[in-house]
């Protein structure tokens, strides 16, 4: 995987929590997970198909999703509700589209899924052949991982 495809990611994840939630984060060290991982409880994926292809999840605990869109949506969240989830899958697009738009001025084509949410416990995500970089960001709501999963088209994974 080339960090040309990681850059947008994690430069979007920290450009969009900064500003959206007006809060300090620190980022954490890049590091690669296995093909099957257990995901914090709350989940937001986006696939990619085109000249590059994969997902990325963004991913935090139930308790940091509601704190995040609490802030957000300046009220309180005691449950994960469905505009709390709705929140977080809004986050996920912000920082998701952000991303694009840096990978298409980078002349790769490519088309978006839809966020979506998946949340629970005891919960892992299996790709289909490729580690994830993960990029953990530490904010006073909690951790959130950027979770990047891509791979050439062309069926060549670059490391």
């Amino acid at each position: 995987m080339r960090l040309e495809y990681i850059n947008p990611f994690v430069e979007s994840a920290v450009n969009i929590l900064e500003t959206v939630l007006e809060i300090k984060i620190t980022r954490g060290e890049l590091y690669l997970k296995a093909k099957c991982q257990p995901v914090l409880g709350v989940t937001a994926i986006v696939g990619l198909a085109g000249d590059v292809e994969g997902r990325v999840l963004i991913d935090m605990t139930e308790n940091t999703a509601k704190v995040i869109a609490s802030d957000m949506n300046k009220e309180e969240f005691t449950e994960l509700s469905e505009l709390a989830r709705a929140t977080i899958t809004e986050l996920a697009n912000m920082i998701v589209a952000q991303a694009v738009t840096k990978l298409a001025d980078l002349g790769f084509r490519f088309e978006l899924t839809p966020p979506t949410i998946f949340t629970g416990q005891n919960m892992e995500i299996s790709d289909f052949e490729v580690e994830a970089l993960i990029v953990p960001i530490e904010t006073e709501y909690g951790k959130i991982e950027i979770n990047v999963a891509l791979r050439e088209r062309n069926g060549e994974e670059e490391s």
